[in-house]
Formats: C-alpha cells, sequence, structure tokens
C-alpha cells in the first residue's frame, strides 16, 4: 500500500471495494481478484481501471507483499492488457505509477510501456505523486507478433 496511498481505515476500505465492484456495472469492467491456487488465499487485485476524470485507461496492479516474486503480478497483469486490448477494444493503456515504485517500472518495462510524464490524479488521491507508463493497441500487439 506504500505507493498507493498507504493502508486504508476500515471506511475507506470498504467504498474502495464497492466503487471497483460498482464499476463493474457501470463501466463494464474494473478489478479482478489475484487468487493463490495452491492456498485460496486472495492476493491482490489488478486489471483495467477507469475512475471518473483518470489520466486514460489503465491496467494497474496490486499484490500483497508476502505474495511478491512469484510472478503474480505479470500473469495477471498481461492476461489484463489481452482482455483490454482484444476484448474491451481499448486503444491504449496506461499504468499510473509512483516514481519511487521500481518493482511496477519494471513490470510495465516489462509488457513493453514506456514512460511519458507526470500524471494528475484526481481527488481524493490528488496528492499522490505518479507517473504514466503506457502503450497502444497497435505496440501491445506487434510485441506478440499478432497484427
Amino acid at each position: 500500500m506504500r505507493y498507493i496511498g498507504g493502508v486504508q481505515a476500515r471506511s475507506v476500505a470498504w467504498r474502495s471495494i464497492c466503487s471497483a465492484a460498482g464499476a463493474w456495472t457501470i463501466r463494464g469492467f474494473s478489478w479482478f481478484s489475484v487468487i493463490e491456487k495452491s492456498t485460496g488465499r486472495w492476493v491482490g487485485r489488478l486489471g483495467p481501471w477507469q475512475p471518473e476524470d483518470w489520466p486514460g485507461t489503465e491496467v494497474g496492479w496490486g499484490i500483497v507483499r508476502e505474495a511478491w516474486g512469484k510472478g503474480y503480478a505479470a500473469e495477471g497483469a498481461t492476461a489484463a492488457m489481452d482482455y483490454v486490448f482484444g476484448t474491451l477494444g481499448w486503444s491504449e493503456a496506461i499504468h499510473t505509477i509512483d516514481p519511487q515504485n521500481q518493482a511496477s517500472q519494471a513490470l510495465a518495462k516489462r509488457l513493453g510501456s514506456t514512460l511519458k510524464g507526470p500524471a494528475r490524479i484526481p481527488p481524493p488521491f490528488q496528492d499522490l505523486v505518479a507517473e504514466v507508463w503506457s502503450q497502444t493497441r497497435e505496440e501491445w500487439f506487434a510485441r506478440k507478433g499478432i497484427a
């Protein structure tokens, strides 16, 4: 949580969960839960995200610390990129990343995204520092060898 606003109060976390669930109805997409197969434990969320006034159509990720380094974010983000470009028909996917979050920057690079510059995050997160990393649908499919 260090790079996405810190640990949230229970009431704030509840609003966040309801926001993600409601996005499925309103936008037709939202976060996917990451469930560890071997334990059945919830270890994070990732996927498409675009709240009102967000800097773009985002594929984001957040994995609990105990599950870092197991490839869940990379595997899930890759599947999410396929989904947003192949199923949702997005023309671009961004990732808003804290400039100090080297692990997420490395994943964005691994996905083929490049740094575009500073992000303007809407309230109530306007004080978070973030950069936009992105790539187009054409760039994604070209890297995968799909015309």
